[in-house]
């Protein structure tokens, strides 16, 4: 089953190619400010459209992730990886989908500001 999303003006439309199980509530320097929940797919199974015409994107730290938002509305959608390498993913921003598919995903909060492990094991 599909999921499709959209940043708020409906520039950037996403479509999860499953449901998400589980997804992570980070608290690192950027996701704290930017909020999550963020699920996690093989990078080139999400479908976005309007990327990049209608986005811009954010490296920071190490430069191994691209956050990207809608350049109109401002909402961050996804990040992806600055380089590809075997194994790459998606994070998409969970809360650009419909409530109900968001109250049905169990949510994990990671320690991404400290200790790099999930706070809930």
């Amino acid at each position: 089953m599909t999921h499709q999303g959209a940043c708020h003006c409906g520039a950037v439309r996403l479509t999860l190619p499953s449901t998400p199980e589980v997804a992570t509530d980070c608290n690192c320097s950027l996701c704290r400010r930017i909020g999550g929940p963020w699920v996690y797919f093989e990078f080139g199974t999400v479908t976005i459209e309007g990327h990049p015409e209608s986005t811009e994107s954010y490296v920071q730290g190490d430069k191994t992730l691209r956050t990207i938002r809608c350049k109109h509305c401002g909402c961050v959608t996804h990040w992806e990886p600055t380089s590809l390498e075997p194994g790459a993913r998606h994070g998409v921003h969970l809360a650009n989908f419909d409530r109900a598919l968001m109250a049905s995903v169990r949510v994990r909060r990671f320690d991404g500001a400290d200790t790099w492990k999930f706070l809930d094991e």
